[in-house]
């Protein structure tokens, strides 16, 4: 394992850039940005889902299978051209990953995602499976942080003296979250990742001195 200090020299852009050191670079029509962010997601994005995978299924003793993941059908996939894959390739479609459903709406306007796959299971698939949306598996966060759960958000962000706030400024954070559960920004994205982070400060590291200092006022009060 590298030494810690290295991830103060590593630029995470030029991690993610060095996945296209051996494949072509040139961006001129919307098949070239199509193809590269498949081979971006094939090459960064999908390790992280096949571990989520095989956790979750191992954890409900379930043997998952990822047969769309076979080396030979893989290759071929990412030689097909675009047109085999997406339609209205003229039109580019740009969603806030911040909105809840931004993919859902982009679908239900063209649902010609996975052309080939669709056509060719045509014949053993009903049609109103093949003709279907996409549907993913992305957790409900609209909805959780939404009526009872935030009080929960509050409750594990609005305190100053959590762990947390040993790396991160509390007026800043609470000013941003603030602006979410007010309805003026959409921000669901970064509460994800911050009770996540105040989480894993709380398993790993503990309760800092400030949160026992605060406890010790709080009880000789």
């Amino acid at each position: 394992m590298a030494p810690l200090r290295d991830s103060y020299t590593t630029d995470p852009f030029d991690v993610f850039k060095s996945v296209f050191a051996s494949h072509a670079n040139v961006l001129r029509r919307p098949e070239d940005y199509i193809n590269h962010s498949l081979y971006f997601e094939a090459r960064t994005f999908l390790n992280g889902l096949l571990l989520v995978e095989d956790k979750l299924s191992m954890a409900h003793s379930l043997e998952a299978r990822v047969p769309f993941l076979d080396n030979d059908l893989v290759n071929f996939a990412m030689k097909l051209p675009a047109r085999y894959k997406l339609g209205n390739l003229g039109e580019a479609v740009r969603s806030n990953e911040n909105e809840p459903g931004p993919k859902t709406a982009v679908y239900a306007s063209a649902r010609d995602g996975k052309l080939l796959l669709r056509e060719a299971m045509a014949r053993y698939i009903p049609e109103d499976v093949t003709t279907a949306a996409k549907q993913g598996f992305s957790a409900p966060d609209a909805t959780w942080f939404r009526g009872q759960s935030i009080d929960y958000v509050r409750r594990v962000l609005f305190d100053r003296h959590a762990r947390l706030y040993d790396y991160l400024d509390f007026g800043t954070v609470s000013a941003l979250v603030g602006e979410h559960l007010e309805g003026r920004q959409n921000r669901r994205l970064l509460i994800w990742s911050l009770i996540y982070l105040a989480s894993w400060c709380d398993q790993f590291l503990g309760s800092s001195a400030r949160a026992s200092a605060g406890r010790s006022v709080a009880m000789s009060s």
